[in-house]
């Protein structure tokens, strides 16, 4: 980049390209480094999903109450969402008003793990998620952003070839030295 001339470091003084108004800037920061994401890209992307799900819930809202396509997708939404681990009940459709960033973040593998005890810290379950020591059902992930859901929760284990796994069944007086024969 060329360097610049006077007047446009004048004018270019207070501006900070790091942070726009239009931006959450602080919450954004504050979230990124809880959940420990590893890009702005996530957070984004799960902006844009509460965006969605609540234009969905206000367009449903202007419809009748007693129509039985609202009745349906409203059911449909609060089912997917519920099955999601995004929302606590499926009861009312003012569940998705509260949806936030946060709640998609709470069913990242990283925080699930914590949650269930394999970690703990959430940037421990990040370096374990990333070096493949965990499986859910038959598959190595190593993506921390993978999204669980309520039914694939109980799938989570450790890789059978995992040096973890083994401490802590060694830890627990569990070791079965045949099982870990790799």
């Amino acid at each position: 980049m060329r360097k610049l001339k006077r007047h446009e470091k004048v004018l270019l003084k207070k501006t900070n390209f790091l942070e726009w108004k239009r931006e959450d800037g602080q919450r954004e920061n504050e979230i990124t480094y809880r959940y420990h994401m590893g890009s702005r890209d996530d957070y984004k992307k799960y902006s844009g999903l509460c965006r969605m799900v609540q234009k969905l819930t206000n367009i449903m809202k202007q419809l009748d109450a007693a129509d039985p396509f609202r009745i349906q997708m409203t059911d449909m939404l609060l089912e997917k969402l519920y099955n999601m681990g995004v929302i606590p009940t499926r009861k009312s459709l003012a569940l998705t008003d509260r949806l936030s960033v946060s709640s998609f973040c709470r069913r990242r593998l990283s925080t699930v793990l914590v949650h269930l005890k394999f970690a703990e810290h959430n940037k421990e379950a990040v370096t374990y998620i990333e070096q493949g020591h965990i499986r859910v059902g038959p598959d190595t992930i190593t993506d921390p952003a993978f999204l669980v859901t309520r039914n694939m929760e109980d799938f989570i284990t450790w890789v059978d070839s995992s040096k973890i796994k083994r401490k802590v069944l060694q830890y627990n007086d569990k070791l079965d030295d045949y099982d870990m024969i790799a």
